[in-house]
């Protein structure tokens, strides 16, 4: 009897959450993401250390951020060995405020890709979905680089990555269910709010009737999951990233995984148009409480994880082994 993880690959390409070679050898993903606090936990991994002190011996003389780079790449190098799919390789997130900046960063990351013989095909650059990431976007899309759009909460952040040609967004689903949750305090209803209720999965499936009606192209890739509930309830979405232990639970389990969404669906209820542009995203965007501080949160996290991998890189390169 087949897995409810190999009937939810039927309708959606599975994608491996995690800096952790074996588990995407278990599991068979399609693609992988990483991001600073996935690569963090795993150099600190006696298995991974090894990738850490080889980059600092081999490019010792370079600077931090450099290095930094270079060690995502390396891990997306020994990836892309193992998933037949894209690796979605992250822009340091203290420069999600910083179009151009990000741009320079996004275009070394596929210059180092490319010097490892990797072709640009297989990385998405991940960007927080901020207007000024967004609008970088734009510009790395039409120089033929493939942008994932990262920490999203909502509409207005999907429609600008729409008109941006981003090739592909990640709409979180657990920080949404994690921020109503608390805001409901005692109130919060388990059990009426899981599932296609649970309002991290409508607001993804809002994305993606959304894109559906309308032909919009960027990929879906459903993210942040708290459970296998969650997950079943986007089934039939273009690609969900899932972490190793909720791929473990879908792996034993024997629940079927019904198509959730579908294009055809989302046409016959197509939502109303919706303009998109600076203002509109800053004003739609600051009316969203959740989304606002859901994305200032996941930002100052990362950074928080950034300047730790710094320190542990320096570390490394002035303590060679």
């Amino acid at each position: 009897m087949s897995s409810t993880l190999d009937l939810l690959r039927e309708n959606t390409t599975v994608v491996a959450d995690t800096g952790d070679f074996e588990a995407m050898r278990q599991f068979r993903p399609t693609d992988a993401t990483t991001n600073p606090s996935l690569i963090l936990k795993a150099v600190q991994k006696d298995a991974y250390r090894p990738l850490l002190e080889r980059v600092a011996r081999d490019h010792g003389n370079a600077a931090t951020t450099e290095l930094a780079d270079r060690l995502l790449v390396a891990f997306g190098k020994e990836i892309l060995d193992i998933v037949p799919g894209r690796v979605s390789t992250e822009v340091d997130a203290r420069l999600s405020f910083d179009t151009q900046a990000t741009l320079e960063r996004a275009r070394q990351i596929i210059g180092l890709y490319e010097q490892a013989g990797i072709a640009r095909e297989r990385i998405l650059i991940k960007i927080a979905s901020t207007w000024e990431g967004i609008q970088a976007a734009r510009v790395l899309q039409a120089e033929g680089i493939n942008c994932n759009l990262t920490l999203l909460f909502s509409l207005p952040q999907a429609l600008a990555c729409a008109q941006a040609k981003a090739t592909l967004i990640s709409p979180f689903v657990g920080r949404i269910y994690d921020w109503h949750k608390k805001a409901a305090g005692a109130q919060w209803d388990e059990q009426a709010r899981s599932g296609v209720n649970d309002p991290g999965v409508q607001s993804v499936t809002r994305i993606y009737n959304y894109y559906k009606a309308y032909d919009i192209p960027t990929e879906i890739m459903g993210a942040s999951f708290r459970n296998t509930g969650q997950i079943l309830a986007l089934a039939g979405c273009d690609l969900l990233t899932i972490s190793p232990e909720l791929l473990g639970e879908l792996a034993q389990g024997k629940d079927p995984a019904p198509v959730r969404l579908q294009p055809q669906a989302a046409k016959a209820n197509a939502p109303e148009w919706m303009a998109s542009n600076e203002i509109a995203f800053r004003t739609e965007l600051n009316e969203d409480a959740m989304a606002t501080e859901k994305l200032a949160e996941g930002i100052r996290a990362f950074v928080a994880d950034a300047v730790k991998l710094d320190v542990l890189i320096a570390q490394v390169r002035n303590n060679p082994q």
